[in-house]
């Protein structure tokens, strides 16, 4: 610390940091807890017309949640939200989910993720401010409406650049693929398949990339034949040597057409999904661990033997559920042809879910249509931000085996004979 002169003194620059942290802490969380009162104070004022036979409101307040702590560019912040309690009948009763903080969020992890995640979330632009400064401090500079409204316009600007960029020098081995749906609208309201079209790839040093993202039809061969043909156009000539997806996809079609060499991995998250939503429920949790058995077997016999008690069990009395699994039986077994260290990857489309999974909403589209280009360009910034923190693949030195074409047999390099 260096000696007063005067009347002024001088603190460690710690010292200094540790206090505005305070104080930017204290002010974000005066603020958050205000704007989600308001909030809340306002959806329940909307549905004030819902009245029990003595004239009480059946949507009213409740207490608060449990407090919880978000981390935020400033520190850990405590928050507290209103509870709000829907006393109709159970047919008719909402779930209130804040638009400032929803449930499943914890942590902001930067401003640039955190700027497109509000917009798709459906915060007008004059509404920015209000939660950015609820976040990151009263005091926080550049957050007016025309501040972001440029930012929105250099971000379409840079997703244009990004979809027309080169892929010559790229070759990804392996290519995650899937349809991901959000709570907006792109066009004709009655579209209500249009989805947003993700392709994730792992380049030949085990790095995950972000590859394609555009709208179509998730379940449209059309659609994928067009992001295929212009991945190709422009400069990916190297097929990806294997692809994981759904199987409802019109992704399959297309890839035999455009990447005939490139195997298929059903994905087997959405497969189990599928078969379950085809039996009881109190008979999905046996069946679930019986798949779970299948594509957790360490080698495609046992895969196989697996495979079979579970068709064989259910049959008779759930002919869907094993007529789901049975047809996709061969390339939901694909894995094992690759090296074991890249299962937990190439088994499932987890890339892309993880990724999307706090905005995914198969639900019913919002009141109001959104911009094609808009909403195009906030998915790809969020997965841009998401991307920082994809790590490598389990066993990267392998890939250079599976592109020379290097035969696994159990997830075990075959040793020539």
């Amino acid at each position: 610390m260096r000696e007063p002169s005067g009347n002024l003194v001088s603190f460690p620059a710690e010292s200094t940091k540790s206090v505005l942290d305070e104080i930017l802490r204290h002010g974000a969380r005066q603020m958050l807890t205000e704007a989600i009162e308001a909030e809340v104070a306002s959806y329940i004022a909307e549905r004030n017309e819902f009245l029990d036979g003595q004239g009480r409101r059946l949507i009213v307040r409740n207490g608060h949640l449990p407090e919880r702590e978000l981390q935020t560019p400033v520190g850990a912040v405590l928050v507290k939200q209103p509870r709000v309690r829907d006393r109709r009948p159970a047919g008719d009763r909402e779930v209130f989910h804040s638009s400032i903080l929803p449930p499943y969020l914890r942590r902001t992890r930067a401003l640039e993720e955190l700027l497109p995640w509000l917009y798709l979330k459906g915060i007008s632009t004059g509404g920015f401010s209000d939660a950015l400064q609820a976040l990151l401090g009263a005091d926080a500079p550049g957050l007016s409406a025309s501040t972001i409204t440029r930012l929105k316009g250099g971000w379409e600007q840079e997703y244009k650049d990004w979809q027309s960029r080169s892929l010559r020098s790229k070759h990804y081995v392996y290519i995650w693929a899937d349809g991901v749906y959000f709570n907006i609208r792109l066009g004709d309201p009655g579209n209500a398949r249009e989805c947003i079209l993700v392709v994730i790839g792992a380049t030949a040093a085990g790095k995950k990339e972000l590859l394609a993202v555009t709208d179509g039809y998730r379940e449209s061969e059309q659609s994928w034949r067009e992001l295929l043909l212009d991945l190709k156009n422009r400069g990916l000539r190297m097929a990806p040597e294997l692809a994981t997806g759904d199987g409802a996809l019109g992704f399959w079609a297309a890839l035999r057409k455009i990447f005939p060499t490139t195997r298929a991995q059903r994905c087997w998250v959405h497969k189990t999904a599928n078969v379950l939503n085809k039996m009881p429920k109190s008979i999905q949790g046996k069946a679930k661990s019986m798949l779970h058995d299948i594509w957790m077997a360490a080698a495609r016999s046992d895969a196989q033997k697996a495979f079979g008690l579970f068709l064989e069990t259910f049959r008779a009395k759930y002919p869907a559920a094993v007529a789901c699994l049975e047809k996709d039986r061969e390339v939901l077994l694909a894995f094992y042809d690759f090296p074991a260290e890249h299962w937990l990857h190439v088994r499932t489309s987890n890339p892309i879910e993880s990724t999307f999974a706090t905005v995914r909403l198969r639900t019913a589209n919002t009141k109001g249509r959104g911009s094609r280009l808009a909403c195009l360009t906030m998915v790809f910034k969020l997965a841009v931000a998401a991307q920082k923190g994809w790590r490598v693949l389990n066993g990267a030195k392998l890939l250079a085996d599976v592109v020379e074409g290097v035969v696994f047999e159990d997830g075990v390099r075959k040793q020539a004979a």
